[in-house]
C-alpha cells in the first residue's frame, strides 16, 4: 500500500470513492465519529458529466478530503486499474485542491458483496446495484481507521 503523506484533521466530512469505468461508488465519512455511510453510484458516461456529479457532491458536502480506492493484486502488484484510478485521484486533486488520499482497495469488493448477501440481498442484480457504494464505504471506512492508528 502506498505511504501517504496526507495527514486528516480531526473534524470534517470525507467523500471515499470506487472508481469504476462505467460506475462510480461513493461513501460519506464523518472524521470525528469515524462513521461512514454508503452514498450513491455515479452513473455518467462522460468524463465531463462524472466530474459535473462528483463538483455537486462536493458542494452539498464540502469534505475537508477525499479518498480513492486503488486498486491491487492481492500481492501487491499493480494491474490496468491501478494507472486508470491514480489518474482519477490526480484529476480529482487538480479539479477540486482538495486533498486525495489514495488507499488500497484490495477484496472491498468482495466484502462489500458478502455484506450485501449477509444483509439479505439475494439476487445478485439488486445487490450489484448497491455494490459500488458499499465497495466505497469500506474503502472509506478502511482509511479512516487506520488514519485513527497512526500517532
Amino acid at each position: 500500500m502506498p505511504e501517504t503523506p496526507v495527514r486528516l484533521p480531526e473534524r470534517g466530512t470525507v467523500l471515499g470513492f470506487d472508481y469504476g469505468e462505467a460506475r462510480i461508488g461513493v461513501a460519506l465519512g464523518e472524521l470525528e465519529t469515524r462513521t461512514t455511510i454508503a452514498q450513491s453510484i455515479i452513473r455518467a458516461e462522460s468524463t465531463r458529466e462524472r466530474f459535473a456529479a462528483i463538483a455537486r457532491l462536493i458542494d452539498e458536502w464540502q469534505p475537508v478530503a477525499l479518498v480513492v480506492g486503488r486498486p491491487c493484486h492481492l500481492d501487491g502488484r499493480e494491474h490496468e486499474m491501478t494507472a486508470r484510478c491514480a489518474r482519477f485521484a490526480n484529476r480529482l486533486r487538480g479539479r477540486f485542491g482538495l486533498p486525495v488520499i489514495e488507499f488500497d482497495e484490495r477484496l472491498s469488493s468482495c466484502a462489500a458483496e458478502a455484506a450485501l448477501a449477509d444483509a439479505g440481498l439475494r439476487r445478485w442484480q439488486t445487490r450489484k446495484e448497491h455494490l459500488d457504494a458499499h465497495a466505497a464505504q469500506i474503502i472509506l471506512q478502511d482509511c479512516l481507521d487506520e488514519h485513527a492508528r497512526r500517532p
